[in-house]
């Protein structure tokens, strides 16, 4: 992966349903922006995996990857993440396969832990721990803030992950079978997967065309680890849990051995951005992130996306704000010119290779408009 010279800038998108819409809506914005995004320069669209969501309709990344693929013509396509342990490594495997064989060297294929807390006190993979400790601060490293570590999650969480648990067949107690599901995974689509019997197995589409294989992490955990053990490129989640972002890419860093594709560290940096015009229009698009963000760790899922008006009448309070506050000070808001400052001190600060966008706001067409002054000023 040759650093090329601009940074390459690509898009996460959770397919948002705001306030008035419906899913259907939704899915065809998301395959509208994925055409502008290939059109103003991004390099990459990946899709991100979330369930029982009423504000998100990305629930099937790998249908949607199809969908997003078949509208367009150059751009890489992809899942960030896929959470291994909704499906079997086969299914995956095949799936994917199936779009790899359609379209030829475009395919991501990013991997992210998910599963049922051991118990109800547990987090849950891949997130942040709560910290008890009542003096953390928050720092800011060369210009960028690193929130403290915080609870980032309510206490109803548990329960909505064991609903979520049972729909999809997995529960407390179930092995971790996330570094197997990996090398499973490749091994299907390198035609060297072996059962535990030592029986040879062809997965058809996926014996042919490879994805690129990512891991994603939010700490300095298993997955980053193992990003770095295997050789593969790792997405680190500063837009998610932020106060981990340099810890996780620090270990990732640290542990990572050469491979056959990959003969350096490889990062991509997730960031929250809203770009307008100027500040002023872009902090009113900017409204009602918290209360979606606070649906989110609440609990009660992703809400619809509120309007700008909508938000005003929302408004959180004091407790609410305080489980939100690390998302709210790490966003980046502003007009093109201050968010390219933002994302260009994310950039030096992680050293990352790459940055990943994801923007969220009521109007779709806010969206649209905010990648598209973003590519501008980065001068994609």
């Amino acid at each position: 992966m040759p650093k090329p010279s601009v940074t390459p800038l690509s898009v996460l998108d959770l397919s948002p349903v705001s306030a008035g819409q419906t899913p259907g809506e939704a899915l065809r914005s998301t395959l509208g922006l994925a055409a502008a995004a290939e059109a103003s320069g991004y390099s990459r669209y990946w899709l991100a995996e979330h369930h029982l969501n009423t504000g998100v309709a990305g629930s099937a990344p790998h249908v949607l990857a199809g969908l997003v693929a078949s509208a367009t013509k150059t751009i890489r396509v992809g899942t960030a993440a896929t959470l291994l342990g909704n499906c079997r490594p086969l299914q995956i495997a095949e799936s994917i396969g199936t779009l790899a064989a359609v379209f030829p060297d475009r395919l991501d294929l990013g991997f992210g832990r998910s599963g049922p807390p051991k118990s109800s006190s547990d987090p849950a993979p891949g997130v942040v721990p709560p910290v008890a400790s009542a003096e953390a601060t928050d720092r800011v490293v060369d210009g960028l803030l690193i929130p403290a570590a915080r609870p980032i999650f309510g206490a109803v969480l548990p329960r909505k992950f064991r609903l979520q648990s049972e729909l999809l067949g997995r529960f407390p107690g179930d092995t971790d079978n996330f570094e197997n599901d990996i090398q499973d995974i490749i091994g299907f689509f390198s035609g060297e997967y072996r059962t535990q019997h030592g029986e040879e197995v062809t997965a058809t589409p996926a014996l042919g065309e490879s994805p690129q294989f990512w891991i994603h992490g939010s700490t300095a955990g298993p997955s980053a680890r193992l990003a770095g053990k295997l050789g593969l490129p790792f997405g680190a989640n500063y837009h998610v849990a932020p106060a981990g972002v340099l810890d996780s890419i620090a270990e990732y860093r640290t542990h990572f051995e050469p491979s056959v594709t990959l003969q350096a560290p490889h990062v991509i940096v997730s960031a929250d951005v809203l770009v307008a015009a100027d500040e002023r229009q872009a902090q009113r698009l900017a409204r009602g992130f918290g209360q979606w963000v606070h649906g989110i760790r609440s609990g009660q899922g992703a809400i619809p996306y509120p309007s700008p008006e909508d938000a005003l009448e929302r408004s959180l309070d004091a407790e609410a704000l305080a489980l939100v506050k690390d998302r709210l000070d790490t966003r980046f808001v502003g007009d093109p010119h201050q968010v390219r400052e933002h994302l260009l001190t994310l950039q030096r600060v992680t050293g990352a290779q790459e940055l990943l966008i994801t923007t969220i706001a009521h109007d779709p067409a806010d969206r649209v408009n905010s990648y598209q002054l973003l590519a501008e000023a980065w001068g994609l």
